[in-house]
C-alpha cells in the first residue's frame, strides 16, 4: 500500500487509541485491581469485541446504524447504561480494591467484562466504516491493504491497552491506604459515569 498513507494511518491511530476511553479506562482499573497478568484476559475480551465490531462494519451494519436513528439510539443507551453500571460498582467499592460481586480469580468474568465494554459503543462500528476506508488506495489491490491496516490497528490498540494496564499495576503500589483506595474507586466511578454520559449524548 501507499507508504505515506500508511504512516498517516499509524500517526492518527496511535493518537486515537491513546485517548482515554472505555477500553483504556477498564484496563487501567483492572490493572490496579487484579494485576497486569490477570488483565491480559480482560484485554482478550476487549480485542474480541473490537474484532466483532469491525466485522459487523464490514458486513454493512454501519450503514444500517447510520440510517436508523432508533436502532443507533437503543444500542448507545444500552452501552451507556452498562458503563454507568461499572461506574456504580467502582463507586460502591469504597475502601476495597476488589469490586463488589467481582472475583479476581474468575478469568471468564474478566473476559466478558472486556468484551461487553468493547461492544458497548455502537459508534465504533460507524468509526470503522468511515475511518479505515480513507486509507485504502483504490488504485491498488485492496486485500493486502486491509490486512496491513487491520494488523497495524490491532498492534497499536493492544500496545496501548498493555500500557494502561501496566500503569494501573504500577498504581497499585500507591494504593496501600484506605483513603487512596476510596479516591481511586471514586475517580474510576466518575470516569465511567462521564464516558457513559458522553456515549448517551453522542450523535452519529
Amino acid at each position: 500500500m501507499n507508504f505515506q498513507l500508511w504512516l498517516l494511518f499509524l500517526g492518527t491511530t496511535i493518537f486515537i487509541s491513546a485517548t482515554p476511553g472505555p477500553n483504556m479506562l477498564l484496563m487501567l482499573s483492572h490493572g490496579a485491581r487484579y494485576g497486569l497478568q490477570a488483565t491480559l484476559v480482560t484485554m482478550a475480551g476487549a480485542i474480541t469485541g473490537l474484532s466483532i465490531l469491525i466485522g459487523l462494519s464490514a458486513l454493512g451494519v454501519g450503514a444500517i446504524l447510520a440510517a436508523s436513528v432508533t436502532l443507533f439510539t437503543a444500542l448507545k443507551i444500552a452501552g451507556a447504561l452498562y458503563l454507568i453500571y461499572l461506574g456504580i460498582q467502582s463507586w460502591r467499592a469504597g475502601e476495597n480494591l476488589r469490586l463488589p460481586n467481582a472475583d479476581a480469580s474468575d478469568a471468564q468474568a474478566r473476559f466478558k467484562t472486556g468484551l461487553a465494554v468493547a461492544l458497548s459503543n455502537p459508534k465504533a462500528i460507524l468509526f470503522a466504516g468511515a475511518f479505515l476506508p480513507q486509507f485504502i488506495d483504490t488504485s491498488l489491490p485492496q486485500g493486502q491493504q486491509w490486512a496491513i491496516l487491520l494488523s497495524s490497528f490491532f498492534i497499536i490498540e493492544i500496545s496501548w491497552q498493555i500500557a494502561y494496564a501496566w500503569g494501573g499495576n504500577r498504581l497499585a503500589s500507591w494504593l496501600q491506604e484506605p483513603k487512596r483506595i476510596r479516591l481511586f474507586n471514586r475517580a474510576c466511578g466518575a470516569a465511567f459515569f462521564t464516558v457513559g454520559g458522553l456515549l448517551a449524548l453522542a450523535r452519529r
